[in-house]
């Protein structure tokens, strides 16, 4: 296989997985990343003389990295040194409550009774079972599938598949869903953020959706040195099964001849021939000729009424007072309809954020340091192409964030020296074509598995990867998405090597 060659455009974990199979499959493999470092959204940024993770910062589906790792004939455990908590989330609301939601779900339900009451416990439970079975139905049939289809799906889902769905109405919302299992309104809020997870509304993403809680009760881990620890473990493994990785390194065009492509033209001019392509970046780029006009059909656009939540973020080194953080906090307003319809709806900063804090330093019940390492972050519109949001915006933002912050008791005395922010515009430039979407298109309707792009793109020869497509957002999804490709490039060749 040594003369089969193969570009991989981006290093995003995406690129990466692809470029480890793809390479232990025996084929010449270069990873072309624009950025100074591999690793995509798992970014670093340095603020108060630190490197804080400003991207995704929850660890989750630990077997699709075992599994990679495994493969390639390396151990996970090795590489990286990995913290289950016991604790997945600490959750406050600003007119009062503290929660906390457990790895183990009979804590998790013993704190809700104290939280609300027995009858929640309860439904909670149910909730969870439910959200079980859904997993268990969708892991083969959609998350293992490299293109699902409605027949396909329900031919693989079978009789049983079909009534775990069909007990979900997976016809309705997510937040409709939820209200058939929960009476308290703070329960129903605190589960529905799953949506966001996938870039999408809780009032418009489909219920399918409860099957997040199942991934997180089934392990949370937090990396020693953080999420960009991950992104220099898989691509120090991509190079050990012989992968090239060239950072600093953009890519200006894909090369089509004769109807297939044919290869790379790089910024500077030059070229680098490949027997196939696989582009790991949001579709967006492709559909809009971002990557050349000849390889705009090989994906479909992304409206911008259908793209995923961006965010506003600050990275924060800091001394805190006054809250018990964990390594994650989640602080609601009263009023989440708000929130998704300023951001869907209007287009606009949220009036009254949800708040998201990661506490770097902290794991279970750890001491704050003198200063800590916090990434705080609100959903915000994915329109940074169209509307720069001025400094008169954001600040305006961070006044109702960090005020919401206070009114759960939590004080963050940040300064200019000391904080970087993040706007949908800045993740626009990071991401071009999304307009700062995190997530690809978003996670709205029940239709959505069927209109995301699969690992095989509408040009013979290129392959896509990454959160924009199948099997979706996130960290391990984008990372299956990668081994998907490489499933389907190397089949292409007549070759199997993935157990996927």
């Amino acid at each position: 296989m040594a003369e089969r060659r193969v570009v991989v455009v981006g290093a995003g974990v995406g690129g990466l997985a692809a470029a480890i199979d793809l390479a232990r499959a025996g084929l010449t493999v270069t990873v072309l990343e624009r950025a100074p470092a591999p690793g995509g959204k798992l970014r670093r940024v340095p603020a108060g003389g630190v490197l804080i993770d400003s991207g995704p910062t929850v660890f989750t589906m630990r077997w699709v990295f075992e599994e990679l790792f495994d493969d390639a004939g390396a151990s996970l455990a090795s590489q990286l040194r990995l913290t289950p908590l016991s604790v997945l989330a600490r959750h406050a609301w600003g007119q009062g409550g503290q929660l906390d939601l457990f790895a183990d779900p009979a804590r998790s339900a013993e704190a809700i009774g104290e939280f609300s009451d027995a009858q929640e416990a309860r439904r909670f439970l149910a909730f969870c079972a439910q959200a079980r079975e859904v997993y268990r139905a969708l892991e083969g049939p959609y998350i293992r599938s490299p293109r699902p289809t409605p027949l396909g799906l329900a031919r693989d889902l079978g009789p049983r598949g079909l009534a775990t769905l069909a007990a979900l109405r997976p016809f309705s919302s997510l937040w409709r869903a939820l209200g058939r299992h929960f009476r308290d309104p703070r329960l129903r809020q605190l589960f529905g953020r799953y949506a966001t997870y996938c870039g999408g509304s809780p009032f418009l993403a489909p219920a399918t959706l409860m099957l997040v809680a199942q991934v997180e009760m089934d392990g949370v881990w937090a990396i020693e040195g953080g999420m960009g620890e991950l992104a220099q473990a898989l691509a120090s493994l991509a190079r050990l099964q012989g992968a090239s990785i060239r950072c600093d390194t953009e890519v200006a065009e894909i090369i089509i001849e004769q109807g297939r492509a044919r290869g790379v033209l790089l910024a500077g001019g030059e070229r680098i021939d490949a027997d196939a392509v696989v582009f790991n970046g949001d579709v967006s780029a492709l559909a809009d000729g971002l990557l050349g006009p000849s390889s705009r059909g090989a994906a479909r656009p992304v409206p911008m009424p259908a793209r995923s939540l961006s965010a506003l973020t600050w990275s924060i080194h800091a001394p805190t007072a006054g809250f018990p953080l964990l390594h994650h906090n989640v602080f609601f307003d009263e009023d989440y309809a708000s929130e998704f319809a300023d951001v869907f709806g209007h287009a606009r900063l949220p009036a009254r954020p949800t708040v998201y804090v990661c506490a770097q330093d902290r794991l279970d019940e750890a001491h704050a340091p003198a200063a800590e390492r916090l990434l705080c972050l609100v959903n915000a519109p994915a329109s940074g192409d169209r509307h720069g949001f001025g400094r008169d915006e954001v600040d305006g933002c961070a006044r109702r964030a960090f005020g919401l912050l206070e009114r759960c008791g939590l004080s963050v005395a940040r300064d200019a020296g000391t904080s970087v922010v993040t706007t949908p515009a800045d993740f626009e430039r990071l991401f071009p074509a999304t307009g700062g979407a995190l997530y690809g298109r978003a996670s709205h309707g029940w239709m959505l598995p069927f209109v995301r792009s699969g690992s095989a793109s509408k040009l013979p020869g290129l392959w896509l990867a990454g959160g924009s497509v199948h099997p979706g957002p996130g960290v391990p999804m984008a990372t299956l998405s990668g081994r998907l490709a490489a499933r389907s490039l190397l089949e292409s060749l007549g070759i199997q090597r993935s157990r996927l």
